[in-house]
């Protein structure tokens, strides 16, 4: 229990590590970009009304000392940790005056869903159908579901996102190709909300498991196909253990191991593409808030999502992590 305790420790310290790092390369990006935000807002409000030199002056000054752009850079460095570590970014360019964590907050769980949704559903039937192929070699089914996979798996998610958008958009117009859910359903704890929800989520969700569970069905054929040479396999098999008993308890449940960190590190990629994804169908996620705090140049609105973003990929895989030892008597917990 003492070692595991000193594994947790040092994962713990790796975890914050990689969170500060990645949050402070955002930081330099983002403020070493020739985009200046406090110009970005004044020609825009230069485009949409006359105003004149004097209150275009007092705008600059006022958002100049709001977001502190005038300072120096390390200054500014040290005040954004200062504010993150209160939970205040500070507002948003684009819903000026709503803080930026605010917009985060109310984005995060459709991301958050259609993540955890879509890596599950790709996990578990990649890997159930990939163990099934590798112990059973000669079904045919399984060998036409493996071509299939391998003809899938290289695809980028928004490639296949596109594909899915023009069938069900233009050529069987049968499922909702934009946005979280109706216009004319009122947000609320309703069936008539959750439905709309769900049949919106659809087109998202199947463009991430189509080119994600090729990957899991592939990897698990091929270590449930070494697996099943093992002398213990074997030796089983000649001492009449049931097939169903072997397959589950002997086969599946040591091949497994390698692909529990294997999630881990796929983690980060699906998040990617779930940005990518909820672009190309404009759900509003963390992905779609994220382009247009760019496309504004809002920085506050890119850190805070840039920070939970890092935050949650490296937490999930800091929890996939401290399962490995605990899954895998093997490991040691050193």
């Amino acid at each position: 229990m003492q070692g595991y305790l000193w594994f947790v420790g040092k994962r713990l310290l790796q975890l914050l590590a990689v969170i500060f790092c990645g949050i402070s390369a955002t930081f330099l990006v983002t403020h070493l970009s020739p985009v200046d935000p406090v110009e970005q807002v004044l020609g825009r409000l230069s485009a949409r009304s006359n105003l004149s030199p004097e209150a275009i002056a007092a705008t600059r000054a006022a958002l100049t000392e709001m977001y502190g752009t005038g300072q120096p850079i390390l200054q500014q460095y040290f005040n954004f940790w200062t504010r993150l570590l209160r939970g205040d970014l500070g507002p948003s360019l684009l819903a000026f005056p709503t803080p930026a964590m605010d917009l985060v907050g109310r984005a995060m769980p459709w991301t958050l869903g259609l993540l955890v949704t879509s890596t599950m559903i790709t996990f578990i039937i990649g890997n159930l159908l990939g163990a099934l192929a590798g112990y059973n070699p000669d079904n045919r089914f399984l060998k036409a579901f493996g071509l299939v996979a391998m003809g899938i798996q290289p695809i980028p998610y928004y490639v296949v996102a596109f594909i899915l958008l023009i069938i069900f958009g233009y050529f069987f117009p049968i499922l909702p190709v934009s946005g979280g859910f109706a216009m004319d359903v009122r947000p609320g704890l309703s069936w008539q909300f959750a439905g709309s929800i769900l049949q919106h989520s659809i087109l998202p969700a199947l463009s991430l498991v189509l080119v994600g569970f090729g990957g899991w069905f592939l990897g698990m054929r091929a270590l449930v196909s070494n697996v099943v040479n093992d002398d213990y396999v074997t030796y089983a098999e000649l001492a009449g253990v049931k097939r169903s008993t072997i397959a589950g308890g002997y086969v599946i449940r040591n091949a497994m191991v390698p692909q529990i960190t294997a999630l881990a590190m796929a983690i980060g990629g699906v998040f990617s593409g779930t940005v990518i994804t909820e672009q190309v169908f404009n759900y509003p996620g963390l992905g779609s808030l994220l382009i247009d705090a760019v496309n504004w140049g809002d920085y506050s609105l890119v850190l805070a999502v840039s920070t939970v973003s890092i935050t949650a990929v490296a937490g999930a895989i800091f929890i996939v992590d401290l399962l490995h030892p605990l899954l895998d008597p093997r490991v040691r917990a050193e």
